[in-house]
């Protein structure tokens, strides 16, 4: 495996053991690096109202910005499937909007890992600037 965001996905491999999944029983964990090169992590974390449900990436994303971050450069996603699990859709939009041009790496248990660009995964992605105030 490539070195490259090794730290990231160790980072989302830890973290992924806090996740809170009595529903699925589907743990993920995720980590960003920050413009400012610090790492963030998240984990999912289920309801039983299930629509409350917050993914992994969506967590560390807002842990993110609550410290101070306002543009990711890679996030990974490590779940223990294979191949290794995208982001969702709604996690596709919330990481979009913090770089288009991300790093995205997901990974497995198992050492698989494929690598992509955000915008690959969202083509014609939706921000702020197409919001017209």
């Amino acid at each position: 495996m490539s070195e490259i965001h090794a730290d990231l996905i160790a980072a989302a491999a830890a973290v992924r053991e806090q996740a809170f999944v009595p529903y699925s029983r589907f743990k993920v964990g995720s980590a960003v690096r920050g413009a400012s090169g610090r790492i963030h992590t998240g984990c999912n974390v289920e309801s039983a109202s299930f629509g409350l449900t917050c993914c992994a990436e969506r967590v560390a994303v807002f842990k993110a910005v609550s410290e101070g971050e306002r543009e990711i450069v890679a996030v990974a996603v490590v779940t223990d499937v294979s191949p290794p699990a995208a982001p969702c859709g709604a996690c596709r939009q919330v990481l979009y909007e913090f770089g288009a041009d991300m790093a995205v790496i997901r990974a497995n248990l198992s050492g698989e890992r494929i690598d992509a660009v955000m915008r690959d995964l969202l083509p014609d992605g939706f921000d702020g600037k197409s919001l017209d105030f």
